[in-house]
Parts: structure tokens; sequence; C-alpha cells
């Protein structure tokens, strides 16, 4: 992956709010992203400014303030569990089906558990978080 094909990512993102969250972009859509050079990349930076997102501050790394970490993937990962995918397609179509079932509540959910994460990280001055 590059910041161009990143770049693309992210009008894609944009356009996906567009059509099926009508009204979200001039509510505001929050985005958080970690600090990858792929994220970084002049290309990415001005196509998340196209976007209108309003981009989050992420945290230094720790796997206790990592969404896809602890909440996207591993769930994902129970699920695909055991079964065998025998081509990028067939991944592709087992993620979109995983996350496309998902009502809202699912990703809040998600959201509000980081939230309780990062308070719970600055009370413990940076400490690590078990759970």
């Amino acid at each position: 992956m590059n910041g161009q094909y990143y770049a693309n990512l992210l009008a894609q993102a944009r356009e996906a709010v567009v059509q099926k969250r009508r009204g979200k972009l001039s509510r505001g859509v929050l985005f958080l992203q970690d600090n990858a050079s792929v994220h970084t990349a002049r290309v990415s930076r001005q196509a998340l400014k196209d976007t209108g997102f309003s981009e989050i501050d992420h945290p230094p790394y720790s796997p206790n303030l990592t969404p896809s970490d602890y909440f996207l993937f591993s769930n994902l990962k129970k699920e695909l569990r055991g079964r065998r995918l025998v081509d990028d397609n067939q991944m592709k179509m087992a993620v979109e089906s995983h996350f496309d079932c998902k009502e809202k509540e699912y990703f809040l959910g998600g959201l509000k558990a980081l939230y309780t994460k990062c308070e719970k990280c600055i009370s413990l001055e940076g400490d690590y978080i078990e759970k």
C-alpha cells in the first residue's frame, strides 16, 4: 500500500458516507488513524483534508488504545476462525459480509470502549492496561 492507494481509499470512504449516511458529512465525521507512513504521506494528508473528515489525534501506540486490535479485528478473527478462504476475493467478501451486517451500535460500542480505555490510560499516566 502506498500514499496514492490510501488516498483513493479515503475518497471511497467519503463517497460511502455520502451514500450510506445522508447528512453525516455536514454534521461532521471524526476519523482516527495511526501515524503509519502511508497515513502521513503528503498525498494521504491532502486526501484526508479533501474528505472534510476531522482527524482525531492518535495517542502513541499502545495495544490498549488501538481499536482495530482490541475490537474490530479480534471479533472478525473469531468469526473467520476455522474457515478456509481460497483467494483474496473470498476474503474480501467474508470481511464485507462481517461488517455489513453490523448495526451502528456495534461500532459505537467500540468507540465508547476506546474512549473509556483512553480515560483509563490518562488516569494511569500511560501505564499498561490489562482489562
